[in-house]
């Protein structure tokens, strides 16, 4: 399935729901919010996407401890919880993904080596999150990152 397809699916679970999704994205620096926002309608159940790149942006625009990222880092089950979070308090949102990895090629520490990808989904009642080890290059991370992340809010979705 591609993922223009991925995301039709995942428009038609929101849809059916009335709620509005925000994304909270690092490493793929907005490519969910992009394939969100390419098909037609999205206006209907897009509300916003974050770029937080920086710890700092993570700190301001969404919440995210600064001692999280210090005891955790940037890579974390605990960063990307804080950051859906941040992201549904911070918008009109009714559910948020939020994505935090390693894409390479440099940027790899011990435990984490470039690939290294965590996500997380949710809202205020339940968060779920994962981590997922991607091969290729810089820009195949980023797209199997974009694609997983889709799928995985989805998945969250049919649980809800």
């Amino acid at each position: 399935m591609n993922l223009y397809s991925l995301t039709e699916d995942l428009a038609n679970q929101l849809v059916l729901r009335h709620w509005r999704l925000a994304t909270a994205e690092s490493c793929t620096g907005g490519g969910v919010a992009a394939a969100c926002t390419d098909l037609p309608g999205s206006s209907a159940w897009f509300d916003c996407g974050f770029v937080t790149y920086s710890n700092e942006a993570k700190m301001q625009l969404l919440g995210v401890s600064k001692e999280t990222l210090v005891v955790d880092g940037a890579v974390s089950e605990a960063t990307v919880r804080e950051m859906v979070a941040g992201a549904v308090s911070h918008s009109r949102a009714d559910v948020a993904v939020s994505i935090s990895g390693i894409a390479g090629p440099g940027g790899a520490v011990p435990g984490k080596p470039v690939g290294t990808v965590w996500f997380a989904w949710g809202n205020h009642r339940r968060i779920s999150a994962e981590c997922c080890h991607f091969d290729g290059d810089r820009a195949a991370v980023r797209q199997q990152a974009v694609i997983h992340a889709i799928r995985g809010l989805t998945r969250w979705l049919e649980q809800a």
